[in-house]
């Protein structure tokens, strides 16, 4: 089941950095919390997507980081 949430973050972040940043944003911000793609549990979405908008906005903007980190929430 982790490793399926790390996939499904993945896919939400791909249109939006691409393949290659979306697996590295992944691989870092389960590290941010002390886990690894493979321990992502449900239970860590909000603190990954928190995580995210600040990564995220400097690369696409405030408004694109949010509606990415709002759509990993949803992966709840």
């Amino acid at each position: 089941m982790a490793e399926l949430l790390a996939t499904r973050i993945e896919e939400v972040l791909r249109p939006v950095i691409g393949t290659v940043l979306a697996t590295v944003s992944v691989d870092v911000e389960a590290k941010r919390i002390g886990k690894t793609t493979l321990t992502i549990e449900r239970d860590d979405l909000p603190a990954i997507a928190d995580n995210l908008v600040e990564a995220l906005r400097l690369v696409v903007g405030q408004e694109m980081a949010e509606a990415a980190a709002r759509r990993v929430r949803e992966l709840c």
